[in-house]
């Protein structure tokens, strides 16, 4: 006569006194989280202006940093980290191959980070032009920060140009990276992108000052945190 048993999540079948793992442990809210990204980059074509929203993944995981907890944000919350797993390994459309070693080293990703927030200032600039009136609005959204796509489509009479103007840039970010991230998931494994994604780095960056104390064992700087890829 088999028993049903549960532990930690799982559910077992005792047979023979031996435990059998009979499905996996239930799913909890912060495993749909994808959702959220998905839903932010659909939302974006239908009104540039919801590319504001995500302001909150700039945000959210350097508070959550900054406060002492690492890179809590990038191992349970980042909805693009488990769009990526989805996409690579329920839809198996990852080659599962290891990612280069030169996108795992220090210069890459410091680099990389650089690079982004380079492109992040010379967004707020552009804005801050179209705020005093020096540039109109352009209307276009700029993929892999090089190629421009007409986007003029939706209505922002309804807010001043400059606050257009800063969506239409966030949002060329956002779908960028997440071009980036999908193009390194098809080539290499699914979660590829959390090696170089530049809040992973900075965060990572913050949680090595935060712990520079050897007294404080939260953070030994051994950089597995983000160079585990899935």
């Amino acid at each position: 006569m088999y028993k049903i048993m549960s532990c930690v999540g799982y559910k077992y079948r005792k047979s023979g006194g031996r435990r059998i793992i009979m499905n996996k442990r239930k799913k909890r809210f912060t495993d749909y989280i994808w959702i959220i990204s998905l839903t932010y980059l659909a939302l974006g074509f239908f009104n540039i202006l919801f590319a504001w929203i995500g302001l909150l993944c700039f945000l959210i995981p350097l508070i959550i940093s900054l406060s002492g907890h690492g890179k809590t944000y990038c191992n349970i919350y980042c909805g693009r980290g488990q769009m990526l797993d989805l996409m690579g390994n329920k839809l198996k459309l990852s080659k599962n191959r290891d990612i280069p070693k030169f996108l795992r080293s220090k210069w890459f990703r410091y680099g990389f980070l650089t690079f982004f927030i380079t492109m992040f200032v010379v967004m707020l600039f552009n804005t801050y032009l179209v705020f005093k009136g020096t540039n109109g609005l352009k209307e276009a959204v700029q993929l892999l920060w090089t190629f421009k796509v007409p986007w003029a489509w939706t209505n922002t009479s309804m807010v001043t140009p400059w606050v257009t103007q800063f969506a239409f840039g966030f949002y060329s970010m956002m779908l960028t990276s997440t071009i980036l991230g999908i193009i390194t998931m098809l080539l290499y494994k699914p979660k590829s992108w959390c090696v170089y994604c530049p809040m992973g780095t900075m965060t990572q960056l913050i949680s090595k000052a935060k712990y520079s104390d050897k007294s404080n064992t939260s953070c030994n700087s051994c950089s597995g945190c983000s160079s585990k890829v899935s």
